[in-house]
């Protein structure tokens, strides 16, 4: 009997030490919703009403944005929860967490934040991003994508992606191209300039895809049902790899190369290439669920979850 015990310990400790650990971390403000890495910066959007903006190389916070709290449903002031951040050319997206169920939208440049868009509108919005300077993408609740004019304050178009309810969406790099991921599984490719449908991906997911990635052609989900799937534009490969658990977040590298993705109930996140299906590696050293994967290149990434800590991985 003490040699089974010794044996299974031996086995654990073994399998333990081929999880590769973190080689530095960046604390947040509050649990990480959104993240962001950009020429060296890395934009964490928190619960804590704020977009923290660190310094890659000295791991040090560089800049906070606050974010009006909230008036909860009691009348008590509450943390708003920054749902999501992008930045171009020094200006900076942020969607939060607004009054009766709403979003709001804050445009922050030259150290000043500027309500763009807020509760009064009543919308839903659940990710909003920028297709350029002058024009924001926003997705609704209810699966609707808006294209709004910066300058002029007002919509370039409006569809209904699907009647199902929305998930997560990404862009590519030109940002001339979004891929929307739903509840039902498939995903709807479409153009930013006029909204027209392009393409859709389906097959590899049976229900709801928490999280899409899009890097150089390639797409790639994270699925209530398991399985992280792949699509490849150009050749139109297409398969998936089932995992023992729910799949909540998941990543590319920029070329599209090698895939991430949260693979078991302890946080874990296993890399294999979208070429070879082999895998390259599992990293731990995340307490709590998954909430992104985002690499920087080739050979690093960053993993947030619902606390404040992000961790930064080696590939190698």
């Amino acid at each position: 009997m003490k040699k089974i015990i010794l044996i299974t310990m031996l086995v654990s400790s073994l399998f333990a030490s081929n999880i590769k650990q973190p080689i530095a971390h960046f604390n947040s403000s509050g649990a990480v919703i959104d993240l962001l890495y950009k020429n060296g910066k890395i934009y964490s959007a928190t619960d804590a009403s704020t977009v923290d903006i660190f310094d890659l190389k000295t791991k040090k916070i560089i800049k906070k944005i606050h974010v009006d709290k909230i008036e909860d449903f009691m009348g008590d002031l509450v943390d708003s929860k920054v749902f999501s951040v992008d930045e171009i050319d020094g200006n900076i997206l942020i969607l939060s967490q607004s009054k009766k169920g709403f979003a709001r939208v804050h445009l922050h440049k030259n150290n000043k934040t500027e309500l763009f868009i807020d509760y009064k509108r009543g919308l839903s919005i659940a990710k909003a991003k920028f297709i350029n300077k002058n024009t924001i993408l926003l997705a609704l609740l209810g699966n609707e994508l808006i294209s709004f004019n910066i300058a002029e304050r007002k919509q370039n178009w409006i569809i209904k992606v699907s009647g199902a309810k929305f998930s997560d969406f990404a862009l590519n790099e030109k940002r001339t191209q979004v891929v929307v991921a739903d509840e039902s599984g498939s995903m709807q490719v479409h153009s930013t300039k006029d909204g027209k449908k392009v393409l859709t991906l389906e097959g590899q997911n049976l229900d709801n895809v928490f999280q899409v990635a899009y890097k150089n052609n390639v797409v790639a989900t994270a699925g209530q049902d398991r399985r992280i799937a792949i699509y490849k534009e150009k050749s139109k490969v297409a398969y998936y790899k089932k995992s023992t658990f729910l799949i909540y977040s998941v990543g590319l590298s920029p070329s599209g190369k090698i895939a991430a993705y949260a693979s078991d109930e302890n946080n874990n996140v296993t890399l294999f290439s979208t070429v070879t299906k082999s895998n390259l590696g599992k990293f731990g050293g995340n307490k709590m669920t998954l909430s992104n994967i985002v690499f920087i290149n080739e050979n690093e990434f960053l993993v947030s979850s619902n606390d404040e800590t992000i961790n930064l991985y080696s590939v190698k």
